[in-house]
């Protein structure tokens, strides 16, 4: 069976539950692949303090560039890869799956050497004080090594999802995050190794990770089969797939960007323990995030498929369903989170005086979070379908636009609660230009449909 046959069902199943197939899988997986930071997090601050949650914090930034340069790439060619698939030509999605692994490989080797050459001074950019600095160095003199293999895998799960394909993918993240629960203990407190332990940890069970996704591809297990010359840069691809994919870009190195200043704010207007309640809210808001892009990713493939095959009114129902559900998965979670912050953080640490201050900050930090998913679900469907400046905008709005300025702003006036009133400052007002370019989009599409309908009863 070929790879049109194979994803022929993106285009014929019954909406909402090929979201849930495609999406839970995914939402399983983003969630189990955020268990890296959260486990590291838990078993770091259990065992040596809360000095080593700031630490992660300040190395959190160095990890999501990583991050971006594998979106960028990775998300943007699963955009083609889907609409390639659905326009029935596999050897193009081939070619460009082959682009992406070998971009995203020299692009980390790059940044792997250096982060090596300049640890001190880009962990002391990304705002360590001298108390956190040494954690910061053990940490980051570990785990840098690591940055091909999370941003090989990464690439990997998002290739492997836009072929339908999102159990497998599922899997390929949950051995990682799982072999990485394994090893924390193991290594932090068997071997006594502390926050060294953490990182070993990590880039053990990346390694892992990514010696399944190419597992899949040599044993052919996977939709679209891919030869060796297909592991070639191709500047038209790599041009598109860097395009399609900079609102994940901008929203990754935003999270960098807005992490380096967060931390040198509180560093400055609340010290070492302002960077630690950040560190351990922010592995909090994961929980709620990460299962809403699970669902976006599963939602992808299913627009860019029908898009690419001019169904329209399929795409117009799989955008208000996507819509329908990321929203209620929001507004679950947002719930737990306002009403049992304290035992949301207590996961952490042991100090009560310490889970009560990050409770406090919790709650105001999330209290627009459910707008997220209106958010983050739009701009994937305008990166979908392979529309650039609003997909870009969407991806620049809350982040770039909003959350850094007001994070720089507003602590000049109320000190530390400024920086926690920023974030759900920045979400309400991204919601409302994520709303004004949706209602535009869902109007389009009916039109198209329309017409597709009048032409079709006129043949």
């Amino acid at each position: 069976m070929n790879a049109n046959h194979k994803t022929a069902f993106l285009g014929t199943d019954r909406i909402f539950p090929l979201l849930l197939k495609l999406g839970i899988p995914a939402a399983v997986g983003m969630i189990v692949n955020a268990l890296y930071n959260i486990v590291d997090t838990i078993f770091v601050g259990q065992g040596v303090g809360h000095l080593a949650i700031a630490a992660l914090s300040i190395v959190f930034p160095l990890q999501m560039i990583v991050s971006s340069l594998a979106q960028a790439i990775g998300v943007g060619a699963s955009s083609i890869v889907s609409r390639k698939l659905g326009e029935k030509r596999p050897e193009i999605a081939a070619k460009t799956i082959g682009t992406a692994y070998a971009a995203v490989a020299a692009v980390t080797a790059v940044l792997v050497v250096l982060v090596m050459v300049f640890t001190r001074p880009i962990l002391g950019f990304f705002g360590a004080t001298e108390t956190i600095m040494p954690y910061a160095l053990e940490y980051t003199s570990v785990v840098a090594p690591g940055f091909f293999f999370f941003a090989l895998s990464m690439t990997a799960s998002n290739l492997v999802r836009a072929e339908g394909n999102a159990r497998a993918s599922m899997i390929g993240m949950m051995i990682g995050a799982l072999t990485n629960c394994a090893l924390d203990p193991l290594f932090i407190f068997g071997f006594r190794m502390g926050v060294a332990g953490a990182a070993l940890a990590t880039v053990a069970s990346q390694a892992i990770a990514c010696a399944y996704f190419l597992f899949l591809y040599r044993s052919g297990r996977t939709h679209v089969k891919l030869e060796r010359a297909d592991f070639a840069v191709r500047a038209d691809i790599l041009a598109e797939s860097a395009l399609l994919g900079a609102p994940a870009f901008m929203q990754a190195a935003g999270m960098s960007i807005l992490a380096l200043i967060i931390n040198n704010s509180l560093g400055f207007y609340g010290g070492d323990e302002a960077i630690a309640i950040y560190g351990m809210n922010q592995r909090v808001v994961m929980l709620v995030i990460f299962p809403i892009l699970g669902i976006v990713q599963g939602f992808q493939p299913i627009v860019g498929y029908n898009y690419g095959a001019r169904s329209y009114g399929r795409v117009r129902s799989a955008l208000k369903t996507g819509l329908a559900t990321a929203g209620a998965i929001a507004l679950f979670l947002y719930a737990i989170l306002m009403l049992f912050p304290a035992a949301c953080v207590s996961m952490f640490i042991n100090d009560e005086r310490l889970i009560a201050a990050t409770a406090s900050v919790l709650r105001v930090m999330v209290l627009f979070i459910p707008f997220a998913a209106v958010q983050i679900l739009s701009a994937n469907y305008f990166q979908a379908v392979g529309k650039k400046t609003p997909s870009l905008i969407l991806g620049l709005s809350r982040q770039f636009l909003l959350l850094i300025p007001l994070v720089a702003v507003l602590p000049r006036f109320f000190g530390t609660m400024g920086i926690w009133a920023a974030f759900p400052t920045a979400d309400f007002l991204s919601t409302i230009l994520t709303v004004a370019l949706l209602i535009k989009e869902v109007r389009h599409l009916g039109e198209r449909h329309e017409r597709e309908q009048v032409e079709k009863a006129a043949i």
